[in-house]
């Protein structure tokens, strides 16, 4: 059995029970070293088979899972973060089924979540966006035309922007594009719930000069939205006292 497992975004706190059980019980894990806090090791068996993919191609991944399964062991895949977002999961999946080899997902912490614990953020505030776009301008891997942050930031919703960090002045170029006004607030979270974690705020005029000098450059994300500085937003109703629902009636 192999369990595709989040690893949550960076605290290793921050991976569910379920998935801290699956990584201790494991006999094999093939964690991502690039990205995944390797504390989250502490919690494997002593002679759990442990096998960084920073380095290994789809295939040697596929064939290490291949002779566990052949010795009727558990894998553990411990992706960063959840592994639904930029997990390129879709690819060992479709393996996994060729071979007929049974599999199982435990989602994780993402950072676009950790980012916002860390700005104290709630994304969705009624009267200023109810959408939230999970999205990364194109770079190695294209975006599709109809995808681009040009596009997309016509309809003035919070967005945040996933591995995009080294490309910041063509993010905030595209943005202005299409149609975001330049004092519009943007926040860059570098390394979401580390110890190490940083943040920079600024509006898309300012923003590119503050990375450049703090010289930020990777496993960053980078929010943008009127929800980073509300001014008149909407109570909710949830808690007003003259909106009714199942559980509460209207004074």
């Amino acid at each position: 059995m192999v369990h595709i497992v989040g690893a949550g975004a960076g605290d290793p706190e921050l991976i569910t029970v379920k998935g801290k059980r699956l990584l201790e019980t494991a006999d094999v894990v093939i964690y991502a070293g690039s990205l995944v806090n390797p504390a989250l090791l502490d919690c494997c068996r002593a002679d759990a088979q442990i096998h960084d993919s920073a380095r290994l191609t789809l295939d040697e991944v596929i064939n290490i899972i291949e002779r566990a399964e052949a010795q009727n062991l558990t894998t553990v895949r411990l992706h960063t973060g959840d592994p639904s977002i930029y997990g390129a999961i879709r690819e060992q999946i479709d393996e996994l089924r060729r071979r007929n080899i049974a599999f199982d997902i435990t989602p994780g912490v993402s950072s676009f979540l950790a980012a916002a614990a860390a700005l104290n953020l709630e994304y969705t505030l009624p009267g200023i966006s109810q959408t939230v776009i999970i999205t990364r301008q194109g770079g190695r891997t294209s975006v599709p035309e109809r995808e681009s942050l040009r596009s997309l930031a016509q309809h003035q919703s919070t967005m945040c922007i996933f591995l995009s960090i080294g490309m910041i002045e063509r993010v905030v170029e595209e943005l202005i594009a299409g149609g975001l006004e330049r004092d519009t607030p943007i926040a860059v979270v570098e390394r979401a719930s580390w110890s190490d974690e940083k943040i920079i705020r600024g509006t898309l005029e300012t923003i590119v000069a503050r990375i450049r000098a703090d010289q930020i450059e990777r496993t960053a994300m980078i929010i943008v939205g009127r929800c980073l500085e509300p001014k008149d937003y909407q109570q909710s109703n949830l808690y007003s006292p003259t909106f009714s629902h199942m559980f509460r009636q209207a004074k």
